[in-house]
Formats: structure tokens, sequence, C-alpha cells
């Protein structure tokens, strides 16, 4: 059976209701274990059911966002959903008063409990207006950014099928390019401003409905973080300020000097060889059919895992008219399926985002039959599989680049660590914006383009007073519909990066590690995770200038000016 196969059906949530308060009845009271536990695994199914249901939709929807019929599903959702949170705070509250809870504990392992107690913070009854709020300013954004059409050499493109034009070889073009993205996001600066005004505020007023502070920990507690804080996050970043800017900043000035170009601009950041980027070269079916062989190749557990995926036609991966931008991916519960979506564009970008969220769709489906809490990790330890899977397909990434192969090897290890100083960029300004709520919409892009002096001080925009002004975060997704969540793709890098190492010494030693990791789901904490397969905790003083000696050394040894 195939993804356009899977039956949709309005779940009726009156019916999940009635069917979930009964099944409360019988957990965090006088039952048995056995009967408690029972209750708990018929509850679980109960809500994979409806979540099969939720995420169908949005999927479709996200493939088409001018599908009518989707479009309203996700709207019924946006609007319904949130007050489904009662149950989910009920249940966690009688889990956690249960008479068994240390028989339940040796059953599902503590960090259910502790993730329990984090969780049941963040929902009150009173809150369901502006949840429901929020979930619509994000389909608003989304909607917004999807629908992009960038008249450009007399032709219309969305954003992502605009990201070749702004990798050309032709340094007018490039700027010409930029300029068109740039337009859009201005053309429209005035309903992003206000979207995002207005996401500020109803994520305060939530926080505050809920006797947080502001809502900056109540992101983190959203997240599921249990085993570090703000405090952590800011010494993180610090060194990244200390260790990887100044290496980024010498790998932009040695990128200037092989484009002959004596005062690089953003628009030239994006180019890194005079020959051209390394691309794919063939399109996405031929990409799909070498990414199969490479899977097979991979290990017996990947050969299973793709051919599953193709089987069952769970990738959607070409760019058109309409269709959302990004890439992401999910799972649906009743089939047991991870499903993949991206936009490819001909960049390298595309084995990049199959990789990617093939590193994703790997680990949920070695870990679904895990409940449903422990099926995906946080999201922080979420990305070491995706980005240390970039990495695990080196030895077959010949294939899909050929005579560009080196160039593709240079280009994705300098371009990883080049992302970490914009990562954490991110995650500062959102620091700054939810930490200071009331700041004004020119204040926050104000705080922007200060950052980015720090963080990124090699940026320079030319004659583009848009980005010049501190707009380039309006193109950042995750800061409109997960915020906070940014930062966790720079902690997974620095752990995928000692996969990379480690693949390059042993790596049937460096997969079997990787394994392990998949398989234990989320079923531990991030710090919990990558102890138990022996990485180095990246929030650990000086961790991160040591996790990046072979990168550099690597990268200093590669003459640059041949590729």
């Amino acid at each position: 059976m195939g993804f356009n196969d899977y039956e949709y059906k309005r779940p009726n949530l009156e019916e999940f209701i009635k069917e979930s308060n009964k099944l409360m009845e019988s957990i965090g009271t006088d039952k048995s274990f056995e009967e408690e536990l029972k209750t708990i695994l018929k509850y679980k199914e109960l809500e994979d059911e409806l979540s099969s249901m939720v995420t169908i939709a949005s999927i479709r929807n996200s493939i088409n966002t001018k599908d009518e019929f989707y479009e309203q599903e996700q709207e019924f959702f946006d609007e319904n959903l949130p007050m489904l949170g009662e149950i989910s705070n009920i249940y966690l509250n009688k889990l956690l008063s249960s008479k068994n809870r240390k028989l339940l504990e040796k059953e599902f392992g503590s960090l259910l409990f502790v993730q329990a107690e984090v969780m049941r913070k963040t929902f009150k009854p009173e809150i369901i207006l502006d949840l429901q709020e929020e979930n619509k300013l994000q389909t608003k954004y989304s909607k917004l950014t999807a629908g992009a059409e960038i008249d450009f050499e007399g032709n219309i493109y969305n954003l992502s099928q605009m990201s070749p034009f702004t990798q050309d070889k032709d340094r007018t073009r490039r700027k010409k390019a930029s300029l068109a993205v740039s337009k859009f996001f201005k053309d429209n600066q005035d309903e992003i401003d206000e979207i995002y005004d207005q996401m500020i505020k109803v994520r305060t007023t939530i926080a505050h409905k809920l006797g947080y502070k502001n809502f900056v920990q109540l992101a983190y507690d959203r997240l599921g973080r249990t085993d570090y804080t703000e405090k952590e996050v800011t010494n993180y970043r610090k060194q990244i300020m200390e260790y990887v800017v100044p290496v980024v900043t010498e790998l932009t000035n040695k990128k200037a000097k092989r484009l002959g170009i004596e005062n690089p601009q953003s628009y030239d950041l994006a180019l890194s060889f005079t020959s051209g980027n390394p691309t794919p070269k063939g399109n996405r079916a031929w990409q799909v059919d070498k990414a199969q062989k490479m899977y097979s190749k991979m290990s017996n557990e990947t050969k299973e895992f793709f051919n599953f995926m193709l089987d069952n036609d769970l990738l959607e991966l070409d760019s058109k008219p309409g269709k959302s931008g990004g890439g992401y991916c999910t799972y649906i519960p009743k089939y047991e399926a991870p499903f993949i979506f991206a936009n490819f564009n001909g960049t390298s970008h595309d084995v990049d985002v199959l990789t990617h969220e093939a590193g994703h769709a790997f680990q949920v489906y070695q870990s679904r039959g895990l409940i449903s809490e422990y099926r995906w990790p946080t999201m922080e330890a979420a990305e070491i599989h995706s980005m240390s899977m970039e990495f695990l397909a080196w030895p077959w990434i010949d294939m899909f680049f050929k005579e560009d192969t080196e160039k593709y090897k240079y280009d994705h290890l300098s371009g990883a660590v080049n992302f970490l100083p914009y990562g954490a960029l991110v995650d500062h300004f959102q620091h700054e914006v939810y930490n200071n709520p009331n700041l004004s919409k020119e204040e926050r892009r104000k705080v922007w383009r200060s950052l980015e002096k720090e963080y990124l001080p090699f940026k320079k925009y030319d004659e583009d007073d848009f980005l010049q002004n501190g707009g380039f975060w309006f193109r950042q997704s995750h800061i409109f519909t997960g915020p906070f969540y940014y930062i966790d793709y720079t902690l997974a890098q620095v752990c995928a990066f000692q996969y990379w190492t480690s693949s390059r010494e042993d790596f049937k030693k460096a997969f079997e590690s990787y394994l392990s990791l998949c398989k234990l789901g989320g079923s531990k904490s991030f710090v919990g995770l990558i102890e138990a397969v022996n990485l180095i905790n990246p929030f650990k003083d000086n961790s991160i200038n040591e996790i990046l000696k072979p990168i550099n050394k690597y990268l200093n040894s590669v003459d640059d000016t041949k590729l």
C-alpha cells in the first residue's frame, strides 16, 4: 500500500475524548499494575490512530497548500487539537500519581516520568484559545512563504526553486537572484512582521498564564529538555563564538580568494567554486536509484529500511507550485511508516536533504516498536541521526557527484562548520526576543543585525537594504514554527562531526554505534543518549575545540584552489 492509498478520515474528536476519559478511570487508581499497564497501552493505541490522521492531513496539506480539502482539515486541527491538551494533562497527572509508579518506571524507564513532570507544566485549559491562535499564526506564515511567486528572468519560481540561481557562477545573476528573493520578503514585510508580533504576544501570554516568567523556559519545556537550561546554552554559544567564528571567518576568506573576489558580499557566499558548486549528476529518479544502491551496501538494516520507503511511496521530493518549502521527516503510527518530504532543486542540497531526512526516517524505523513517547528523541538528539547519516554516506557519495566528489566533500564539511555560528545566531536572537517581548518590529530587526555582526562578521549586504536593515531572519521558518528548535541542529552537528571522524577510522564500528543510538530512540535524554554511545558532551568547556581539531586538519590539508 502506497502513501496515496493511506486512508484519511477526519477523526471524531468527541468520541476520542469520550473513550480517553473512560480509559483514564483505570489509570492512577487502585487498579493492579497489569490492568493499569493494559489501559495505558490502549490509550497509546487511541493516540496513535488520531496522530495518524493528523499527520496524513498535514503531509497532504504541505504537498499542496492549494488543496481546499486538506487546507480545511489543517484548519480543523489548528482549531481543535489544543482542546485535547486537557486529556493529555489528565493522563500525565494520573501517570505521575499512580500507586504502581515504581513498576511502571521499571516497565517504561524513568525518563517518561521525568518528561511527564515537565510536560504537565506546559498546559492548562485556560490556554486553549491561545494555542489555537498560535497554530493559526504558524499556518499563516507557512502558507504565505509556500505561496511565493518570484518573477525572475521572465519565469515564476517559488523560494526553493530560486536556490540554484543564488548559487550561479555568474556574479551578476547571483546578485539579481538574491535581490529577487529579498524583494519577496520586503514586499511582505508588514504581514510577516505582524505575524511574528502576534506570535510573540500569544506565546508570552501563554507563558504568563502557566506561571512562567516568559516564553523561554516554556519553550525549553515544550521541547522536552530535561538536562540543560538557558545557562548551559549560553555557555555553549560562547564556545561557538570563541572557537568557531574565527575558523568560519578564515574559511570565508579562503573562499573569496579562490573565487577571485576582493570584497565578497552576502550573495557571493552561496557559491563555493569558480567552476560552480558540486551538483548531483542526475535527476530526482536517478538520485533515488543511487540512494537505494548506497543503502543496500551500507548495512542490512539500511537496505531493509530504504526498500520499505520505496515500496510504500514514502518519498515526496519534487519541488512544485503550491508545495510548502523546506524538508522534513514525520511518522504515521497506523502504518509504522516514516515519511520524507523535500524540495529538490538540482543543487547538492538534494543529496544533503535526502540523506539528512533518511537519517531521521531510519532512526524512527529502528525505534518504531517503542512506546510513542520514545519513538523520537528530543530534537537536538534527533538531529544527530540525520546529520550523521549525511557523513555516513561519504563512502558512496561519488555515485551522486562523480567528478565533483572531492569538491562536494570539502564543501559539505566546511559548510557544516560554517553553519554553526548561524545556528547560534538564530538561537541568540530568539532569546533576546522572548526575554524582551515588548521590542518593536524595528528594534527586533536591529537586534538581528547587531547579533549578525558578531556571529557572521564577514556578511556584507551591498545594496540589499532589506537585509542590511536586519531582515534575513524572515526566511528562517523555524523562528516562526519551531521556536528555540534551531540550536538543536548545531548541538547535533558537533555530535555528527564525531561520527565523521570515527567512520573514517573504522566505518563498521562507527555504524554499529550509530545503529545503537537509533535503536535507543528517545528512551534517554540528550545527554543520556550521547553518553550511552560515548560521544563528547558539547556543553562541556573546550569540547567544541577538541571536536573541531580533526575537521580543521582535514580542511587545511585540502588545496581548495584546485577544486
